[in-house]
């Protein structure tokens, strides 16, 4: 059997076998959640510019405090289940197959899995705090500032490791002044500099949590991009990663989508955005990861056009934002929306894969 046979059946074992485990895990999580009453006790009551979210509350009002936050718990504990599964089996037994599925690797996974692990744990404390907070984290979570400072020591972190550890400092120009085959730019430090930037820019693309299946549905077409890529460039276990996301994101989707049985929270989005920065600066895919992930963007800039017409106009430009709520104030059904912008997704992360492999 060739290596790229074997790599092919070791990702899709890896995924199918995340998928099982997720699944397993989501069916006690979710009857755990409820007992706890993981929930907000109070619906979001302003907007970002401190405004009565009226049109929000109108939707929501009921779903933020009766269905659990945590989903994302689902994602990231099977991943470092499978991992640990994959570990102890490597140590008790000689099976060269069994050894050689651990996709556990210095130079392709362990930024990602430090990044998912560590910014998903970040995120689930700011979810107990938004649960259970008292006091000045009354519904809040983590302040601002504080969430600001840890994305960025991610971001640095991540950054210092591919520069100095791993010699990486330069980024990948797709089609520009060399039709159709791109350059690279050697921008030295500044690499560490840019990979904060991203880090905190992914972080903000966190509002696309929001409907039922939604964040599920456009993640797992970034991850699947995002494998691709990384499957073209023979790196084998970080496509391995990217589809073991994938199969954690579907097992989730089995109970999130309409009605949900739980939402992600922060502890899936924040694992999930710093592990997608992670795997773009790895695959050297960072310049179309804007297109890959367009739904993130799309969402996050209808947030910040609002505030700044806000700000500048005195005058709202959507009914509300991010722009999925939007399109239920003008009378979309949840599930159109999120199944239409499951759509996009696809067809964006087909176009930025399209792009980067022009080479």
């Amino acid at each position: 059997m060739d290596i790229l046979t074997f790599s092919a059946i070791k990702i899709l074992v890896l995924s199918f076998s995340s998928a099982i485990i997720s699944i397993v895990i989501a069916h006690y999580l979710v009857s755990f959640l409820y007992k706890i009453e993981f929930w907000k006790k109070n619906a979001r009551e302003k907007t970002i510019d401190g405004k009565e979210a009226s049109v929000f509350l109108s939707f929501h009002r009921e779903k933020e405090t009766s269905t659990p936050r945590g989903g994302g718990i689902v994602i990231w504990l099977s991943v470092v289940i499978l991992l640990l599964i994959l570990l102890i089996l490597g140590k008790i037994t000689d099976v060269w197959w069994i050894e050689k599925l651990n996709f556990l690797s210095r130079e392709q996974t362990w930024i990602p899995l430090f990044a998912l692990i560590t910014a998903s744990i970040i995120g689930l404390v700011d979810d107990i705090l938004v649960v259970y907070g008292k006091g000045k984290y009354i519904g809040g979570g983590l302040k601002f500032k504080t969430r600001l400072m840890l994305v960025t020591i991610i971001g640095i972190i991540g950054g210092y490791w591919l520069y100095y550890k791993l010699g990486w400092s330069s980024i990948y120009i797709p089609l520009i002044f060399n039709f159709p085959y791109g350059f690279y730019l050697d921008i030295g430090i500044w690499f560490i500099v840019l990979y904060v930037i991203v880090s905190l820019a992914s972080w903000a693309s966190g509002v696309v949590d929001g409907l039922d299946g939604l964040a599920g549905g456009v993640f797992g077409s970034i991850f699947g991009a995002l494998a691709f890529i990384a499957l073209s460039q023979g790196m084998y276990d970080l496509a391995a990663f990217c589809l073991i996301i994938c199969g954690t994101l579907f097992s989730f989707l089995w109970f999130n989508i309409p009605p949900a049985k739980f939402y992600m929270g922060e502890t899936g989005i924040l694992g999930l955005t710093m592990a997608m920065t992670a795997v773009a600066f790895i695959t050297n895919s960072i310049v179309v990861l804007p297109i890959i992930a367009g739904v993130l963007v799309i969402e996050t800039g209808s947030v910040i056009i609002q505030l700044i017409s806000k700000k500048t106009r005195g005058k709202k430009i959507w009914e509300s934002t991010p722009i999925h709520h939007h399109l239920e104030a003008k009378g979309w059904k949840p599930h159109q929306i999120t199944m239409r912008f499951w759509i996009i997704s696809v067809l964006l992360a087909i176009l930025g894969v399209s792009i980067q492999l022009l080479r």
